[in-house]
């Protein structure tokens, strides 16, 4: 029997904390073996990350291993020098993190990035890491590697980055790679080519790979065997076919089932989220870990003593449960029903024409600068958005979504074009100049909570000053406050506490709840669960719809999730280098994908069943010729047709389902990728 390359047997991991030690990782036992892509899926919280960083020895002052063993190609690391660890890192296992900028100093240009490891480890001298760089930067498809080498991160895209710190992690041909979150914020289209990427190296090199990961899209995709952690402990192990399949245990059920199905396009459904939070580390709880969240516990049975890992299918396929109910068990949660809605409502917004393109000086400090060429953010916009309707904005990043959406709340202004509101234009008028009445109105919800929470202020300040604002009375405050958060659903007591205590979905909700102080009637939700787990997720997504059903909110959501817009929205604007390229209802555009970018997204999913494989259609790489008189995505098209693609503006075409696409080929030539 072959020796695994990465196993770990009875491993647990403690951090040092002022109330003395606790465990995050709770004797954790599974192998990985050669060219093997192992998935290990979880909630934050459930020790996922920590795993990784005791594998790499990367715990710091406070964390230990407390037992147990972790055993690279039979030589158990625990207890290794810093010395000895320093010789296995990056020449024998390898890491590449969720955020590439973590990983890549931006006062060092790539190449000196990439050939430090390898010259520091003496496999290789500093010309042969060069050339060697080159060369991973050429498998790792990223173009004109001999002028990459010498940029900087910033100067990089964030797929850029990410191929870079993947070259980074192969240059010394590692056996092991982890990756932690390796595609979270990418583009769909960039994380499928990351992925494509991954798959090719390691059939290329050979390298065996741990995915960390809560993109359960991703692991159905490129995994062949999945570990389900939750509270520190593996609860389910088994085959991709048998996880995604045949899932045992409760909770793995249950994060599969925060997944929207693509199935419910115009109805209300609600997705069934997981109720109460993963338990901190060092939590006593007798028996199940997950018993208190779940709804097939059974006291005395499940909470009698501790419960071990033990074969419950075929072949090797082992789940921590005495129960192991059906794979139905979780229908109870929140029911599959909804309400109907129609796309008849009445405008509340128009966008005519709408344009702002960015004008950057070149120089040191301003000094001799010259004016670079502008760089057009919003071309020609023409859409509306509907009284109590959701519109979806998607596309890649750059696309113009985001300046759309300050342009919209007056964080900036535009160039050219309007934006009608109650028959008043609004598109250059910044929040600064715009009446109380026009503040309340667009509210916006942003990616990252802890970027707009000001952790000094406690959560009821952070609220009671945005109702403030909204011109509610001081005697008002405390009956609103209570009021908006028991509409995102948070117990008011929360409202002593800052958002460092809080949990990534609380602190979402938190910032909810400030923007529905000035009660809005258009929320605009820009990538409001990206970096989320699928149960948060699931929960956040539930409040957006009841909200705006409660509320007859209009919501702009912005986001690169196919498969939540595809279960949220009502309609849909598909955007390309500053243009909408398609715009129609939600179950037109994705059944009947007209415009090639569109067919080209909608390919790029990944899809959460394993015997589905995502099949992502290739775009071109033609160079622009440089004049903006043609298609913006002529470049690019797989279904280019030639000159006129180049020099004339793209006709509007109707299917007359309410979806309307530019392009120069007609409803009926796209049927099928080309």
């Amino acid at each position: 029997m072959s020796i695994p390359v990465l196993g770990y047997r009875h491993l647990s991991v403690s951090y040092r904390t002022s109330a003395g030690s606790v465990a995050a990782v709770h004797d954790l036992t599974f192998q990985i073996d050669a060219h093997e892509s192992v998935g290990l899926v979880g909630e934050s919280g459930c020790g996922k990350s920590t795993l990784a960083m005791a594998t790499m020895g990367y715990l710091g002052d406070s964390g230990f291993i407390s037992g147990g063993a972790i055993e690279f190609l039979g030589r158990n690391l625990v207890g290794l020098t810093w010395q000895q660890l320093q010789q296995i890192r990056g020449s024998e296992i390898a890491m590449v993190y969720q955020d590439p900028m973590a990983a890549l100093n931006p006062s060092m240009t790539i190449g000196r990035q990439l050939v430090e490891g390898p010259v520091r480890l003496r496999m290789f001298s500093r010309r042969e890491a060069r050339d060697r760089a080159v060369a991973m930067l050429r498998s790792v498809q990223l173009r004109d590697p001999d002028h990459v080498i010498d940029r900087y991160p910033h100067q990089l895209s964030g797929g850029q980055q990410q191929r870079v710190v993947i070259a980074m992690a192969l240059m010394a041909r590692p056996k092991m790679i982890l990756l932690d979150e390796p595609t979270t914020g990418l583009d769909v289209t960039v994380e499928a080519a990351v992925l494509d990427l991954i798959s090719s190296l390691k059939a290329r090199f050979g390298v065996t790979l741990l995915f960390i990961s809560h993109n359960l899209g991703l692991v159905a995709q490129v995994c062949d065997r999945v570990a389900i952690m939750y509270g520190g402990e593996i609860v389910e192990f088994g085959t991709v076919q048998q996880i995604f399949k045949s899932p045992r245990h409760p909770y793995t059920q249950a994060l599969l089932a925060c997944l929207p199905d693509g199935t419910s396009v115009g109805l209300r459904r609600r997705l069934p989220a997981l109720p109460g939070h993963v338990p901190p580390p060092g939590a006593k709880i007798a028996g199940c870990v997950f018993g208190p969240r779940c709804s097939e516990f059974r006291s005395g049975l499940c909470d009698s003593g501790p419960i071990a890992l033990e074969q419950r299918g075929a072949g090797d396929h082992v789940v921590r449960c005495v129960r192991v109910p059906g794979t139905a068990s979780l229908a109870a949660l929140v029911p599959a029903s909804g309400n109907w809605r129609s796309n008849l409502q009445r405008p509340l917004l128009r966008i005519e024409h709408l344009g702002k393109a960015y004008v950057g000086d070149s120089g040191f400090l301003g000094l001799f600068a010259s004016q670079r060429p502008a760089v057009k953010a919003n071309v020609d916009l023409n859409f509306d958005a509907r009284e109590s309707e959701i519109l979806a904005l998607v596309g890649e990043s750059g696309s113009g979504k985001s300046t759309f959406a300050k342009i919209l709340t007056g964080l900036e202004v535009a160039d050219e074009g309007r934006i009608i509101v109650n028959e008043r234009d609004v598109s250059r008028l910044p929040a600064g100049r715009r009446s109380s009445d026009l503040l309340k109105m667009f509210q916006m919800v942003f990616q990252n909570p802890d970027d707009t929470l000001n952790p000094s202020f406690s959560v009821g300040a952070a609220i009671r000053r945005a109702l403030k604002k909204a011109g509610v009375s001081g005697g008002e405050r405390p009956v609103k406050l209570n009021e908006l958060l028991a509409l995102v659903r948070l117990p008011k007591e929360l409202a002593a506490l800052r958002p460092q205590r809080l949990s990534g979905g609380q602190k979402q909700r938190v910032a909810i709840a400030r923007a529905l102080a000035s009660d809005p009637s258009v929320l605009v939700c820009d990538e409001p669960v990206s970096a989320l787990d699928v149960s948060v997720q699931a929960a956040i997504s539930n409040l957006l719809l009841d909200i705006q059903d409660g509320k007859q909110l209009t919501i702009v959501l912005i986001s690169h999730d196919l498969g939540l817009v595809h279960h949220m929205a009502d309609r849909v604007v598909v955007m390309y280098a500053g243009r909408v390229v398609q715009i129609g209802a939600t179950g037109s555009v994705f059944s009947r994908p007209q415009h090639p970018y569109t067919e080209v997204l909608l390919s790029a999913r990944l899809n959460p069943d394993p015997d589905r494989p995502t099949h992502a259609i290739a775009m071109a790489e033609r160079e622009p010729d440089g004049s903006d008189s043609g298609c913006c995505f002529a470049g690019r098209c797989p279904r280019y047709i030639g000159p006129i693609c180049d020099e004339q503006a793209p006709p509007a075409r109707s299917t007359g389902e309410d979806n309307v696409f530019y392009c120069h080929w007609s409803p009926r030539d796209l049927v099928t990728p080309a």
